[in-house]
């Protein structure tokens, strides 16, 4: 079982997310809607954000503190961002502080996502699946 969860202000990182779950055969899932929470075992969770102000949205931030990282086997971090992959960090680590294996690989976009950008993800995606 695949799950993509994501917080977007801009709809930027909306439109990587639903990528994303479309080459997982997923659905994505805002993390401040009433589906979020992961109440089932998770092969892989791919989780994105935005940097915010240098630091992760508060939508965002309360999703991965109330996460039980024991339903997650491995998780992709993406972002998508203006100015810095730094939001990749921090997803990053709140994860691995949950105890998550988290894949080196992240998915990034600089702003609103091309074609190319889409593409590059759904290799990433398909690789994390197998």
């Amino acid at each position: 079982m695949y799950a993509v969860r994501y917080y977007s202000r801009s709809g930027n990182t909306k439109i990587l997310a639903e990528a994303i779950a479309k080459a997982a055969g997923t659905e994505a899932a805002s993390v401040d809607a009433k589906n979020a929470a992961i109440t089932e075992p998770v092969d892989v969770l791919f989780v994105g954000g935005a940097l915010y102000a240098y630091g992760l949205d508060k939508h965002l931030k309360a999703w991965l503190s109330e996460l039980d990282g024991t339903k997650v086997k491995k998780a992709v971090v993406f972002s998508t961002s203006w100015i810095s992959k730094h939001s990749v960090d921090l997803i990053r680590s709140a994860l691995q502080a949950k105890g998550i294996d988290v894949a080196d690989e992240s998915i990034y976009a600089k702003n609103k996502p091309t074609a190319e950008d889409i593409k590059a993800a759904e290799t990433i995606v398909k690789k994390a699946i197998s």
